[in-house]
């Protein structure tokens, strides 16, 4: 038999949320794999210095890394590992300790020595054997040094991957100081000037400005033009005429002018302070190392374990040939690439800003980062550029409906339909309390139903949880098709823009099907999904999935804390979802759950005598020398028996004393917060590509609309891109009905990654029901089982 595989990994350059969960995840994977797991300590300077900096690990080792912010390896500089002899110490390190392959979770910097360091590899053995360290056939074995990469980064400034471990825990911190700022701004009629990281990057600000409603944004990669003083007073100053209290401008780092001149936050407070212009009362705050600190997100720790799972299965299936990769990903999608194109594109954009190439730096960053530049401007600038109007026979009414339950994101989603709407001309309409109020308020005094919106009351959604334009569950049939049919002619609607989870989806499947009946629904609708299930068919992510798993993993964090300190405790949280397992199966991944149960699946006695017989294992090791709470989690209808309280009281009763079980009902607490800086931000991305493609419809298009497929339609993420699927292909394709669900779904695998890293032991899979008429037989006897 060969020797096993000695897989080492280091956390390398700046500290980023996630990177412990890394960690975790490549340990255990390469133990689940048959390999030897090594961590590095304090990075570089670690692998030079050797010594005990090189520990194996075990799987034990690290547990409850994912709840923690930094890195436990940690991280250092290192000069010597930029010369050759620190290159070549490190080398001998690796060989003593038996590592034949490396893992780095780091920055460009980081991962550039890294690749530097495989290229040079034979020559650094070659002087290792010259030198006598290594006789020939001892080194043998290394001949080939397989390295992976992956991006840990609070800037989300690596080329190829829609975003870098750390970002969106950053991202977090800062729309939460902001919104902490926005609160003291508006009482004090202030303006705040905030600075956030982003040397070459203003990924981090821009971002914060879309999940905010900034004011205002100054970010290295699009300087305004030269006139970026007049800009940004002119906007100010229109804000305030509106009735705007509070005026935020976020500014990154590494911002600049046109011709390459710094901007300070000095420069905009004093230019917004100033007495001869708009006289405000300005304040600084520098966010600065608060950007790093903390936990990671549920993304964070979701892309964590994901990437460290790919590094470990890239290592094992590298071949001598094979260029060293990076693990990004593109929408939802794991990827690996190789590396040095990712740092060479990367650092194309710090060369583009730096000969004042802005267009080239814009054009290097990804699509979405120029398609989020210019929502931002849309939003920020609502009825400032005239040249935006349409011309008037092109401008619409269009109506806005959430249906279904409220999820976060639905009040930015519908602040940026609305700003977009105003800045071309249309009329945004809201329809409050969705089809039901539609169908019974809309003609109540003093105020109905149906109503335009307020500006200066809508740009204040952007940070607001809930739905305030209210939301219903009833469905257009419910309230009457007729009745429905009737409104929309009466109030002269050219399309109809809907937010909301399966409710919403059903109710544009029942429209779409009534046109032949009802010429006035004949006209453009789409759907933009926002459900905390994420069960929408037509899409892999729905708005305020990912506020609901951050607000779910923070519970699961404070429970699992808990069962810790009373050490042998298994805790059963009871998830909402559906019939989609989607928000458990995610949280387990980010808060290490030892089981997860859902509908997908199902559960049997089988199942709970296994984890049962687990658990009994896993706290029989525990000697008093580790924290040994554990979590399990159930979806709300994984089963219509084994519920939380049921699945805890078994485990109590089976443990025989040898450990406690609690059950643990968040409820409705998944639903609300205020929404994930994610949420935020594609709600206005999706919301915004809604209103332009009813917009393409125009008005009085009954008859294209009663043929063409695309004149109903699901706003959707699958894959690498945003898409908009036809409601009758989404219904007769994609659709599982019964269970309200789609038919496929992306994240089913991320299920055995759960039950891997969790060390949950093989089981027996539940049988599959029996339904319909062969059900019957059996019972009867008929036929055999």
């Amino acid at each position: 038999m060969s020797a096993k595989k000695k897989i080492a990994i280091m956390t390398s350059g700046g500290d980023s949320p996630g990177m412990n969960g890394v960690v975790r995840a490549c340990v255990r994977m390469a133990i689940h794999m048959g390999c030897d797991a090594y961590c590095i300590y304090e990075g570089y300077e670690g692998l030079v210095r050797g010594g005990d900096l090189i520990r194996k690990m075990e799987w034990y080792d690290v547990r409850g890394w994912l709840s923690e912010g930094g890195t436990l390896i940690g991280t250092a500089r290192c000069m010597a590992f930029f010369e050759r002899a620190g290159r070549i110490a490190a080398a001998k390190n690796m060989i003593l300790h038996g590592i034949d392959a490396l893992i780095i979770c780091g920055g460009d910097g980081s991962l550039t020595g890294a690749d530097r360091f495989r290229a040079e590899w034979p020559s650094l053995l070659d002087e290792l054997a010259a030198n006598g360290e290594f006789t020939t056939q001892e080194l043998q074995p290394f001949r080939h040094l397989n390295i992976v990469g992956l991006v840990g980064s609070i800037d989300n400034d690596l080329s190829g991957t829609d975003a870098t471990i750390g970002c969106y825990s950053a991202l977090a911190r800062i729309c939460y100081a902001v919104d902490l700022i926005e609160a003291t701004a508006s009482s004090h009629s202030r303006a705040f000037v905030v600075e956030v990281m982003g040397r070459h990057c203003g990924w981090l600000a821009l971002m914060a400005g879309v999940a905010t409603g900034a004011d205002f944004i100054f970010i290295p990669e699009k300087p305004r033009e030269d006139n970026w003083r007049e800009e940004m007073c002119g906007i100010v100053e229109h804000h305030r005429k509106i009735g705007k209290r509070k005026t935020i401008v976020i500014i990154a780092e590494g911002a600049l002018d046109r011709e390459g001149n710094k901007i300070t936050p000095t420069m905009v407070k004093d230019l917004l302070a100033d007495k001869d212009g708009l006289g405000l009362d300005t304040r600084i705050t520098t966010l600065g190392h608060v950007q790093r600190g903390g936990t990671a997100v549920a993304y964070d720790r979701m892309l964590a374990t994901l990437q460290g799972v790919e590094a470990v299965k890239a290592v094992l299936e590298a071949t001598p040939d094979t260029k060293t990769c990076v693990i990004a990903i593109n929408e939802n999608k794991i990827v690996r690439k190789p590396l040095m194109e990712a740092v060479q594109d990367t650092k194309k954009v710090a060369k583009a800003i730096e000969r004042q190439d802005f267009n080239e730096a814009m054009n290097l960053r990804d699509a979405e980062f120029s398609e989020q530049y210019k929502s931002f401007m849309m939003t920020t600038a609502v009825q400032v550029d005239k040249e935006l109007l349409l011309p008037e026979k092109e401008r619409m009414r269009i109506g806005f409906i959430n249906v279904g339950a409220p999820a976060g994101g639905m009040n930015a989603a519908v602040r940026a339909g609305v700003a977009y709407c105003l800045s071309r001309g249309h009329e945004p309409m809201a329809i409050y309390n969705g089809f039901a109020g539609f169908a019974r308020h809309h003609g109540d005094t003093p105020m109905g139903s149906v109503r335009p919106f307020n500006w200066l009351e809508v740009d204040g959604w952007a940070s607001k949880g809930g739905s305030e334009i209210g939301t219903n569950r009833e469905l257009p049939a419910e309230s009457g098709m007729e009745t429905i049919a009737n409104l929309i002619e009466q109030y002269k609607f050219d399309a109809l823009f809907l937010i909301g989870g399966f409710e919403a989806f059903h109710a544009v499947s029942q429209l779409r099907k009534a046109r032949d009946v009802y010429p006035s629904l004949c006209i453009p609708m789409t759907l933009l999904p926002a459900t905390i299930s994420n069960n929408v068919p037509g899409t892999e992510y729905s708005l305020g999935s990912d506020t609901c798993l951050n607000e779910l993993v923070e519970y699961c964090d404070k429970i699992k804390q808990s069962a810790s300190a009373t050490r042998r405790r298994v805790f059963v949280i009871e998830t909402q979802g559906g019939r989609s397992g989607y928000v458990a199966t995610l949280s387990g991944l980010g808060v290490g759950a030892s089981a997860v149960y859902t509908p997908e699946e199902g559960v049997s006695l089988e199942m709970l005598a296994a984890d049962v017989r687990h658990l009994k294992n896993v706290f029989a090791r525990d000697q008093g020398q580790s924290r040994a709470g554990r979590l399990i989690l159930i979806n709300e209808k994984a089963s219509s028996v084994y519920n939380a309280k049921l699945i805890a009281d078994i485990l109590r009763e089976e443990s025989h004393g040898k450990f406690e079980s609690r059950e643990g009902i968040p409820g409705h607490m998944q639903q609300g917060g205020t929404p994930s800086p994610m949420d935020r931000c594609r709600a206005v991305r999706l919301a915004i590509r809604c209103i332009q493609h009813l917009e393409q419809f125009g008005r009085n298009v009954h008859n294209r609309v009663k043929v063409d497929p695309t004149s109903t339609t699901v706003i959707g993420i699958k894959g690498a891109s945003v898409v908009f699927t036809p409601i009758k292909h989404v219904e007769e394709e994609e659709t599982d009905w019964p269970n309200r669900r789609p038919k496929a779904a992306h994240w089913l695998g991320m299920k055995e990654i759960v039950d891997v890293l969790g060390g949950r032991p093989r089981y027996e899979h539940p049988e599959a029901d029996l339904t319909g008429i062969k059900a019957k037989d059996v019972k009867r006897g008929i036929v055999p089982l």
